[in-house]
């Protein structure tokens, strides 16, 4: 054999070994990247966790502690809007508006303005601030941001065109993890995310949501989110309480759904002229209303609710006003501009519409609570699909899997007719616009 031969055998080798990290690159990168989601969803979900509780502990201790919200609460929304507007633009509210604006985007400048790892630490850190000072928010909407910043940082490491697809695959890896809900995550990419299926992007979300819950189930094991229940609907007023639970619930999640869009763009022009100053002093005013609402309730608004949501799950009765105590408290969290999400308190404030209509119509408080779950996180969200897939899979409940069906489908329907605007999507106009408007200031051309 002649050396110009080895020399020329060599040569093709290294070239195909060239081309196979090409190839494979991307897809290692991705696969980290999907990792990731799950470990930081954990550790966010820990934090979290950890950070109510201390709240808990410092309200609770003394004879006077349970009035230490009126001064904590208010300064803590005030440092956290300061710091979302000043240090960590665009990570202000739930973070899934970001995202669906993201992918509404079509240049990487302007993606980076709503996703990228320095907002996601900062959605994390001002999340974990807002439950340390007893805002009514949750973590599960910021993980979405959190995931697709992730996902998309990925993309731009390992050279991957498909942004789209991958701020999908972030948001439903994102979801899969907070909840421990796999097939939920998958549903709300396809149902809530892009409100279309895309075939291209399957693969992507599906691979991203296995990896990302493999590393959640390695850090905290298997687990049903609001642990497990088995109740079903059984006689004629059980299936009453399926209508009255997915109208009621409709009508009551249109209502907040349509009044945040119109607080947002109402707070959105009063703040133009100044919005540090004015955005910084709402947030200050909203978080003594919330803590006045909190001590009015006895503690039971502050944080996601979900001790609360549980206990009625399993049976036991609260306040019939509990759902409209935690309804304003999430309400004026929201407007606040604060970093935080709405799908824990949502959860909580359906739970806790569906006992009130237990203890009215004299039905199963389990049951009406998990029904009036369904009614209310569907007419909110105005993703029926999604509603009952992500509480099937946090029950562990497959006994009312037609009640639960039934109850989002009517909520849905319900708040489709009150309020045809989905809330997310209301709310990411506001970004795309900015997105828009940053485009044209830099003379660039707008497609």
């Amino acid at each position: 054999m002649s050396a110009s031969y080895r020399k020329s055998k060599m040569f093709r080798r290294s070239r195909v070994m060239r081309g196979s990290w090409r190839v494979w690159k991307p897809r290692i990168v991705f696969w980290i990247g999907a990792i990731a989601i799950g470990v930081v969803s954990v550790g966010f979900a820990w934090a979290a966790d950890q950070s109510h509780r201390l709240f808990e502990a410092i309200t609770g201790t003394g004879s006077y502690g349970f009035l230490l919200p009126l001064v904590l609460t208010p300064l803590g929304f005030a440092l956290c809007a300061w710091l979302a507007l000043s240090v960590f633009p665009n990570s202000q509210g739930s973070g899934i508006p970001q995202a669906i604006a993201a992918r509404h985007l079509r240049e990487d400048k302007d993606r980076s303005g709503l996703l990228s790892l320095r907002l996601a630490v900062g959605k994390i850190v001002l999340t974990i601030i807002g439950l340390f000072c007893g805002a009514s928010i949750g973590r599960e909407g910021p993980t979405v941001q959190v995931g697709a910043s992730i996902m998309l940082a990925a993309a731009r490491f390992g050279g991957m065109a498909q942004a789209r697809g991958l701020i999908l695959a972030g948001s439903a890896a994102g979801i899969a993890a907070a909840f421990n809900t796999p097939l939920a995550g998958i549903v709300f990419a396809i149902e809530e995310m892009s409100r279309t299926y895309e075939s291209r992007a399957n693969g992507l979300v599906l691979t991203a949501v296995i990896l990302s819950g493999l590393a959640a189930l390695g850090l905290v094991g298997s687990y049903t989110y609001f642990g497990e229940t088995s109740v079903m609907a059984i006689s004629r007023l059980d299936w009453l309480m399926v209508a009255v639970c997915g109208i009621c619930g409709g009508a009551l999640g249109a209502a907040f759904s349509a009044g945040a869009l119109r607080a947002s763009q109402r707070v959105r022009r009063w703040a133009h002229p100044n919005p540090l100053k004015r955005m910084v002093g709402l947030a200050a005013v909203c978080g003594l209303a919330v803590a006045t609402i909190g001590i009015i309730s006895g503690g039971e608004t502050f944080g996601t609710g979900y001790d609360q949501a549980r206990a009625m799950l399993e049976g036991d009765p609260i306040s019939p006003v509990f759902f409209i105590e935690k309804l304003g408290a999430t309400f004026l969290s929201m407007i606040s501009g604060i970093p935080g999400g709405i799908f824990a308190p949502s959860l909580s404030v359906g739970v806790g519409m569906g006992a009130t209509l237990a203890a009215i119509f004299g039905s199963s408080i389990a049951l009406s609570a998990l029904l009036g779950m369904a009614g209310y996180f569907a007419g909110v969200v105005q993703a029926p699909m999604t509603a009952f897939v992500i509480i099937i899979e946090m029950t562990g409940d497959h006994e009312a899997v037609i009640p639960i069906m039934a109850a989002s489908m009517l909520g849905y329907i319900t708040s489709r007719m009150l309020s045809p605007e989905p809330l997310y999507h209301g709310l990411s106009r506001a970004f795309i616009a900015a997105g828009i408007r940053a485009r044209r200031a830099d003379g660039r051309t707008v497609a």
